[in-house]
């Protein structure tokens, strides 16, 4: 079975979130349970020098992208095991930053045919393209649409897989001709058709073989109108062909015993408040044991629930905690997490950027991990805390409600704290719970941070699920 993962991110070439984590994790844990994966990416100009160097030249094509025909260098590396290959246009890639260009339309026509046209040209000829996104969204239409007819591509099939359903790559009508060289027959409410425009992420939702989303709960959610982004009817239509696999995380490069970025490697809660100390005084906070820490790591967009935050942050702050934030975002909101820690400087830490030495660090020495997202595909910050001993705060949706098993005082079950309604009140109750557990039952709460590290979030069940999809998948016909 020869799988090739199609993305526009992976780590540690490229990534600005969860997506380039999934494609750097999952294809090796794919890979030792006997697939064959390679990797497809855009070679962009930001990728370390260190990986340019060592890139194999394969050949160059010419891609059509609308009228035109654009040059396309196709090389490779080999990491870890795996093929990795590069597609090379200046005009498209050689600029700062991934996305959010006026041209991303057009970007990624231009990757997605060119992964189609590079095909011929690989190391071994793929059975599955395993498609993630917006960004390749339109390979699975373009397949069906251009090259139907030749014997090369006959029996190829795809995945499609919808990491976050709200970025959908929505362009106007006259990218059907001007960029995509597809006529009107693919311009309907079944296929690429979105309220007048196109939309490239329901490209991937009408023409692949089969859909994924990155955990069971948000599968179900995104087919109803609150959390279905205008996409909930057509994804009930489909919903015999779409499944929820819960994401993973890597167990070897997220291991507190042997994290080099941690003040010291531990594996029981005494390491841990080690860990906990060196974090106060590195970030300026007083000093204490007996002062639990509530950390967020985190992108600062509305999704992610910071106004629930703010709108109780003081009652947060009486608790008598210290919280510590690492990330950025909105300019609002990184400027009021400013002013806070102004007024709060012996219980605030704002660290209004991203580092993952810090991000690791701050893992490893707080006590609470907050997630009280609106929505929430996955999540892959609640698997990472709870590999690190840091029980999660979260709201029962999507991954999070898949991940977290909320703490029963009277069965003693669970890894974590949740609430259900998306308010501000609920949360705080939630969090005044996990305080006064931590700060009256000192023994649970040891206990709780032993049970949450043992817990295995690693990805080998979850690639065992997209085995067995690929399988099913090739029987079909």
């Amino acid at each position: 079975m020869n799988v090739l993962f199609a993305a526009s991110e992976c780590a540690p070439f490229i990534k600005t979130g969860g997506l380039g984590d999934v494609i750097g994790a999952l294809p090796q844990s794919l890979k030792e349970q006997g697939v064959n994966v390679s990797i497809v990416l855009p070679k962009y100009d930001d990728l370390p020098l260190n990986f340019k160097e060592q890139m194999e030249w394969i050949k160059s094509i010419e891609v059509p992208v609308g009228w035109r025909r654009q040059f396309c260098g196709i090389e490779k590396i080999h990491y870890q095991g795996i093929t990795v290959y590069f597609l090379d246009n200046e005009y498209y890639f050689k600029r700062h930053g991934s996305y959010g260009f006026e041209d991303d339309g057009e970007r990624f026509a231009f990757f997605s045919r060119a992964v189609l046209e590079a095909l011929p040209f690989l190391e071994e000829r793929p059975n599955i393209i395993h498609c993630h996104d917006w960004q390749t969204g339109l390979i699975p239409v373009q397949l069906r649409a251009n090259y139907g007819n030749n014997i090369y591509y006959e029996g190829i099939k795809t995945v499609f897989t919808i990491h976050n359903l709200r970025y959908q790559g929505v362009y106007p009508k006259s990218v059907l001709t001007d960029l995509l060289d597809i006529d009107e027959q693919y311009y309907h409410l079944d296929a690429l058709e979105f309220y007048g425009n196109v939309s490239y992420l329901k490209g991937g939702l009408a023409f692949a073989d089969c859909l994924t989303t990155v955990s069971s709960t948000y599968a179900s959610e995104i087919q109803s109108p609150y959390y279905g982004e205008n996409l909930d009817g057509f994804l009930r239509k489909r919903g015999v062909n779409l499944q929820g696999i819960v994401n993973g995380i890597d167990n070897n490069s997220y291991d507190p015993k042997v994290d080099e970025n941690l003040f010291l490697p531990y594996d029981d809660y005494k390491g841990k408040s080690i860990n906990k100390m060196h974090l106060q005084e590195k970030l300026g906070l007083p000093i204490h044991a007996d002062i639990p820490i509530i950390s967020m790591v985190t992108r600062l967009v509305d999704q992610k629930g910071i106004d629930l935050i703010l709108h109780v942050f003081h009652e947060i702050i009486g608790l008598d905690v210290q919280f510590v934030l690492l990330g950025t975002g909105e300019q609002q909101y990184e400027e009021t997490f400013g002013y806070l820690e102004g007024i709060y400087p012996d219980k605030v830490s704002a660290n209004l950027y991203f580092d993952e030495a810090l991000a690791r660090q701050i893992y490893a020495g707080s006590d609470l991990f907050l997630m009280p997202s609106q929505f929430e595909p996955c999540g892959i910050g609640q698997l990472l805390a709870l590999r690190y001993g840091t029980l999660p705060i979260v709201r029962e949706t999507g991954g999070l409600k898949d991940t977290v098993m909320p703490y029963n005082e009277i069965t003693e079950e669970g890894n974590g704290f949740s609430f259900a309604n998306y308010n501000a009140h609920e949360l705080l109750h939630t969090i005044e719970r996990a305080v006064a557990l931590y700060r009256s039952q000192p023994a649970k709460w040891d206990h709780l941070v032993g049970r949450a590290m043992d817990l295995d979030f690693s990805w080998s069940s979850s690639s065992q699920q997209y085995i067995k999809l690929y399988e099913d998948l090739l029987k079909s016909h």
